[in-house]
């Protein structure tokens, strides 16, 4: 009896060893080689909150991009160097998770101020300390899906800050796009004779309509709305828990601060369109859109670029992809990015 009870106890030990090192493991992003380049994964204390910002690029003398994940409260800290691989050899990229995302997120933190008005402020405290540190007076701003939101007031607010603003699965008026995904799920639930599907979305179809609620995402995800050409980067899991940025822990925060985050969030962006809010931008900007984006529909914001006044603009179609246009099309988003932006 008592050697059970010694094994059972070595047991119990040897878990509560393993459960530690899964959740506290050393996170880090790997090393880029070359002289000149940088990978950094730190906390930064920025406007007021410890900030988890990711940089990466072979040559720190490259332009510089700020890019602004979606969600909201989605990282994309823990796959950003397998998309954004190729964007490294021409510039450098900074990633970081917002306030209350992620492994900005701090278990014992007050965020009853949390709005998307301090999200921008966070954007901008942002920029400063990035241009500061990388010595850039200006700074290409990207912003995706929720991102967008975010990042396109930041633009409005202070466009001597950026080279340029680009919208990826850019947020127009939400209850457009909401109806537009409904109308194209509906129709593929319809031909794929899947009777749940109809049924949910008949149950949801008065709220979409009066702009109260959003398409269930994960049928958006399942008739490919989300993503087309790539299995969708917010849904793996396992691919966040086992990244070298990401520990245990942090998958923890992720879901704790995403919970929170969207609770407070999605009803701003809801009662506040951005067409509403936006009616000129005083430096170049770019929607870069999927034509099978149906997360942030390309009508909407493509009705959202048409009442905007610029001295430059461009709306990009890429024809055969959904939300992730720079993921899905990497190579062809590369290409466009180092003809835009480099010599």
């Amino acid at each position: 009896m008592k050697k059970m009870k010694k094994l059972f106890f070595g047991i119990g030990i040897a878990v509560l060893i393993l459960s530690m090192v899964v959740l506290y493991f050393p996170t880090w992003t790997p090393k880029i080689k070359g002289e000149n380049s940088i990978n950094v994964l730190e906390q930064v204390e920025i406007n007021g909150t410890g900030h988890e910002i990711m940089i990466r690029g072979q040559n720190v003398e490259n332009p510089v991009i700020l890019y602004v994940h979606g969600g909201p409260s989605a990282s994309e800290i823990p796959h950003a160097k397998q998309y954004q691989d190729v964007l490294e050899s021409r510039f450098t990229i900074v990633n970081y998770d917002q306030r209350a995302s992620g492994k900005s997120y701090h278990f014992f933190e007050d965020y009853s101020n949390l709005s998307t008005d301090l999200l921008v402020d966070d954007i901008l405290a942002i920029t400063d300390y990035i241009s500061e540190r990388l010595g850039k007076e200006k700074v290409i701003l990207i912003g995706h899906s929720f991102g967008t939101y975010i990042g396109s007031l930041a633009a409005h607010k202070a466009p001597e800050k950026y080279e340029a603003y680009i919208g990826i699965g850019q947020v127009g008026d939400t209850k457009q796009s909401e109806i537009d995904g409904w109308n194209y799920v509906m129709k593929q639930a319809q031909l794929a004779g899947n009777d749940d599907d109809i049924a949910r979305l008949n149950q949801v179809s008065e709220a979409i309509n009066q702009g109260q609620t959003f398409t269930p995402r994960d049928i958006v995800a399942r008739y490919n709305g989300a993503a087309r050409l790539m299995d969708n980067p917010d849904d793996s899991f396992l691919g966040m828990t086992f990244s070298s940025e990401y520990n245990m822990l942090d998958v923890l925060r992720y879901h704790k601060g995403m919970t929170y985050s969207q609770g407070i969030l999605i009803g701003e962006v809801m009662s506040r369109p951005l067409p509403s809010l936006i009616k000129k931008l005083d430096l170049p900007f770019y929607f870069v859109m999927g034509d099978y984006d149906f997360m942030t529909s390309s009508h909407a914001a493509k009705q959202f670029f048409d009442g905007i006044k610029a001295n430059k603009k461009e709306f990009i179609s890429y024809e055969e992809s959904a939300h992730y246009p720079h993921y899905e099309e990497k190579e062809r988003f590369f290409n466009w990015m180092t003809d835009t932006f480099t010599p």
